[in-house]
């Protein structure tokens, strides 16, 4: 354990919100230092990632879609987990050397945030690939309880708090209480499932085919979940399903509103669901302390609106929703040496 303290003084050990949609790295003292989509582009039917390794993040990203026959871009997290190993231990090691550079002999320790409800297989798959990614120890935090921190909330008081995180792939429902989650729903359905809901939505509707890069764009510039004082339209760009031509169309806020309307239902019914799932005084003591809204999903609008509507609670974005997963490793980060003990590990394992 001395070793390893030790270790630690010589290397620049991060904390990592390893998303579907974006991976956030942070370093102690610093906050976060890098923000770039999960996203590798690789030589088709090799693990062989292109640009000497460097196709990562935003530059793969712009090819989502575009790419040629020979070049495939690749997201290897799906659903929060981890899809494609490879793949995902070559996006980590890019990230893990940008960030703790070459000239450092000592590997990092890293703490990554995972889905509450992954599996034992999904667990060994993060630690295998942060591992052969150049991390030298791994410790693993629940996204809810990173999140909670993240956003500043009293999770370590005897009181209830309770934190909706909205990610690319999954979102999380938590009831939090001294330091540790009381009650806790994890559902697949989060801001995929709401792009893919606006692609299926344009071609039923609109006989259009679009891509998801598309939709995440008209879901930014045009998603609600409640009436607009001033409503939107955005014309959109594709694939005509019928002739195979490209076609424009003029798509307004409130179809997106409607193709909306069951992603967002299954998280409106995931957060009653936790709610009629705790105890009594811990529902007692939301009545007061009420809901925070993280994650990118969180920033749809009138979201707060709807949830608080459904709960009769008072509903709250918590602030830069998009990096409160993060800011909660970098907090792990600073207190390592007093809480990595009750922190899932590698050495765990062992």
């Amino acid at each position: 354990m001395i070793g390893d303290s030790l270790l630690g003084m010589f290397s620049v050990d991060m904390g990592i919100d390893l998303g579907t949609c974006n991976t956030l790295v942070c370093v102690k003292g610093e906050g976060i230092v890098l923000n770039e989509p999960s996203v590798v582009a690789v030589r088709r039917g090799t693990n062989q990632v292109l640009r000497n390794g460097n196709a990562v993040g935003q530059v793969a990203k712009e090819m989502l879609g575009r790419t040629p026959g020979s070049i495939q871009a690749i997201r290897p997290l799906k659903d929060g987990v981890i899809a494609d190993f490879d793949i995902t231990e070559a996006m980590l090691g890019y990230f893990i050397r940008k960030v703790h550079g070459r000239r450092r002999l000592v590997k990092p320790r890293v703490v990554i945030a995972v889905p509450s409800g992954i599996t034992a297989v999904e667990k060994r798959a993060v630690y295998n690939s942060a591992e052969r990614a150049g991390a030298r120890r791994v410790y693993l935090v629940e996204e809810p309880m990173a999140a909670g921190i993240g956003a500043g909330l009293p999770i370590g008081e005897a009181t209830a708090s309770m934190i909706v995180d909205i990610g690319g792939g999954t979102t999380e429902v938590a009831i939090m209480s001294l330091a540790d989650i009381a009650v806790v729903q994890s559902i697949r359905v989060a801001g995929d499932e709401m792009d893919e809901a606006i692609v299926s939505y344009m071609r039923r509707k609109h006989d259009l085919m679009i891509g998801l890069q598309t939709a995440e764009r008209i879901k930014i510039e045009l998603g609600s979940t409640t009436d607009l004082e001033q409503e939107m339209s955005k014309d959109v760009r594709g694939r005509d399903v019928v002739c195979g031509l490209p076609r424009q169309v003029t798509i307004t806020s409130m179809e997106v509103r409607e193709a909306l309307s069951e992603p967002i239902g299954q998280i409106i019914a995931c957060v009653m669901r936790t709610l009629e799932s705790a105890e009594p005084e811990l529902a007692a003591d939301l009545v007061e302390n009420g809901i925070h809204l993280a994650g990118g999903g969180a920033l749809l609008r009138g979201l707060d609106q709807m949830v608080a509507s459904a709960t009769g609670l008072t509903v709250k974005v918590v602030d830069d929703p998009l990096c409160c997963v993060a800011r909660g490793t970098s907090v792990y980060l600073e207190n390592l040496s007093a809480w990595k003990d009750t922190m899932e590990s590698d050495a765990d394992e062992y």
